[in-house]
């Protein structure tokens, strides 16, 4: 992974969140009670990942944390504009039906 960006996830409102930066071991952590949060409320059904500039498998499992917290919450999650470095990351892992599917209520 080139370069480091300091992660942001930005709650847009109409259940729509955008995730931006560098998601990796040392930045997943930051991210996931604030995602997990807005999640859990309903704010984020919808999280446009078009701004992630980079990402290691701890980014990953972020993005399948996150899926869990919204279907034991009782809310659908979708992933948008998922970055090539990920949905690689996610068929090596075989998870990649995870990212392209939706988690259902």
């Amino acid at each position: 992974m080139t370069g480091f960006e300091s992660p942001r996830f930005d709650v847009r409102g109409q259940a729509r969140a955008a995730l931006s930066g560098t998601l990796s071991v040392v930045t997943a952590g930051q991210l996931l009670s604030e995602g997990a949060r807005s999640i859990g409320a309903g704010e984020a059904q919808c999280i446009d990942l078009a701004g992630v500039k980079g990402a290691d498998s701890a980014g990953l499992a972020l993005l399948i944390e996150w899926l869990s917290v919204a279907k034991s919450s009782g809310h659908a999650l979708r992933y948008e504009n998922i970055p090539t470095q990920l949905q690689q990351l996610a068929k090596l892992s075989d998870v990649e039906e995870l990212l392209s599917g939706q988690a259902a209520a």
